[in-house]
């Protein structure tokens, strides 16, 4: 899925049925907030963003929502900390980073390779997940930062 073809409504809509999911306004919301934001938000993240504009938004159907948008592979599951499951737009295979200082989740960008194999040392993979957790470069001190090589 490109971002592209989901920048509007309309986009949204044909998304959703072309997986055979139901466009009703809560779930156009919801994905939308997830593919504008862009910082993998929590269930609560998402309520605490929409509730506002929609009173008869309730957590379980968020909860019910992401869960179907899970099983339709547009979006996928991060747990990071043991708490907290977080929400991704699925695109290309990518890590992520997470910040221990402003809580941030960021997008790392890997070799693909290792993702689309199948097999890893004989294995058969059905799902990958990786994610670092550090310092991103936002709360770096200037003395902290590494240069990469050229």
């Amino acid at each position: 899925m490109h971002k592209s073809e989901t920048t509007s409504i309309n986009g949204l809509k044909k998304l959703l049925e072309t997986r055979g999911i139901k466009p009703s306004y809560q779930r156009l919301r919801i994905l939308e907030y997830i593919i504008k934001k862009k910082d993998h938000p929590s269930v609560d993240r998402i309520y605490k963003a929409l509730y506002r504009k929609m009173p008869t938004l309730s957590r379980t159907t968020i909860y019910n929502t992401l869960n179907l948008f899970t099983s339709k592979k547009i979006v996928s599951t991060l747990t990071i900390l043991d708490n907290e499951l977080r929400y991704d737009l699925v695109e290309q295979p990518h890590a992520h980073l997470l910040c221990t200082k402003c809580d941030k989740v960021y997008d790392i960008e890997l070799d693909t390779h290792l993702f689309t194999e199948g097999y890893v040392r004989g294995h058969r993979t059905l799902e990958t997940h990786i994610h670092f957790k550090g310092i991103c470069k936002n709360c770096l001190k200037p003395e902290e930062t590494i240069e990469k090589s050229s």
